[in-house]
């Protein structure tokens, strides 16, 4: 009797906890005709060498590795993802003593605009959203080589934000809001 009891309880405690996870899924909310993505070479409008190259570089990678878009040249894309370079400050974060004023770790902020267009209908689908990446970087007596290192760093920064709010974006809704937060600022 003791074990029947057990069982029913087992039975109904696991009904119970997979009724609830009915409605998740695995599959993407992107509706598939939205699954193409182009993504031209980010515009530089900064004195930053490479950035531009480097986010673009970045933002692919990312997209290739979250799986839902696939890359495509602007004419064979359903979405393209434009964007530009549109600040760079870098500041002196600590300084050696030994060398008097001269810095050796550096914070660096870039600010990138991305515009999603969709290709079929020529309408913007978000327009010059704002997003901002930071890291910090060591010079060891070489600015440019800790500089270039850190663009790396902050180019998947900005890439990760941007895919990850391509994926949550509610393309088929009729004011195209973003589903977690509606055009929020980062």
């Amino acid at each position: 009797m003791k074990t029947l009891i057990n069982a029913v309880a087992t039975a109904t405690l696991l009904a119970a906890v997979l009724c609830g996870c009915a409605s998740y899924t695995w599959k993407s909310a992107v509706p598939e005709e939205y699954r193409t993505v182009a993504v031209p070479v980010f515009e530089n409008r900064t004195n930053a060498a490479e950035l531009g190259p480097i986010t673009t570089q970045q933002l692919r990678r990312e997209l290739q590795r979250e799986g839902t878009f696939k890359l495509r040249r602007t004419g064979d894309a359903a979405i393209e993802l434009q964007g530009s370079i549109v600040n760079v400050q870098r500041g002196a974060l600590t300084y050696d003593r030994s060398l008097g004023t001269r810095a050796n770790s550096y914070r660096y902020v870039v600010t990138a605009e991305v515009s999603i267009i969709d290709k079929k209908t020529g309408k913007v689908l978000v327009d010059n959203r704002k997003y901002a990446a930071e890291t910090s970087f060591l010079t060891q007596n070489d600015l440019l080589t800790g500089q270039r290192n850190a663009a790396m760093r902050i180019g998947q920064d900005l890439a990760r934000q941007v895919v990850d709010d391509l994926v949550a974006w509610s393309f088929g809704s009729p004011k195209g809001k973003k589903a977690t937060e509606a055009g929020k600022s980062r």
